[in-house]
């Protein structure tokens, strides 16, 4: 379970231009995160990931996912039941002819993918993030 004491007390916010970003990212880490893409399912290097540790923000290194609340949903991308506090904000998505909840880095608003109300205790909550927007430390 997620000890509340870790979550960091600040978050700054990183603007840069589309020039600068794709400067700095492959072109298809560019593409997911800044352009609202999606990786295929079940082929990111962190949904079947199981080590301890910390998941950040790949644009900006913010800690967004701690690796106690990864869970195994089935959906081929990693999930998280919760986040940690402030790291992500949320905004409607109508894109493709649906409905949802797109989550973004709060530091760069990176996208990382959407999160949906059918996750386990103790939250409900299903964060589906693509792996190429994030990256791992131990």
């Amino acid at each position: 379970m997620s000890d509340d004491s870790r979550e960091p007390t600040e978050m700054k916010k990183i603007v840069k231009t589309p020039q600068q970003w794709q400067a700095e990212l492959d072109p298809q880490t560019y593409y997911v995160t800044r352009e609202a893409g999606t990786e295929r399912p079940f082929t990111g290097e962190y949904y079947d990931h199981k080590d301890v540790g910390l998941y950040r923000c790949v644009c900006c290194n913010s800690p967004l996912f701690y690796s106690d609340t990864k869970f195994d949903s089935g959906c081929g991308w990693p999930s998280f039941y919760k986040e940690i506090d402030g790291a992500v904000t949320e905004r409607l998505d109508t894109s493709h002819g649906m409905v949802r909840t797109e989550v973004l880095c709060s530091c760069c608003d990176a996208h990382l993918g959407h999160v949906f109300p059918d996750g386990p205790a103790p939250t409900g909550l299903r964060f589906c993030i693509n792996s190429i927007s994030l990256v791992f430390e131990k």
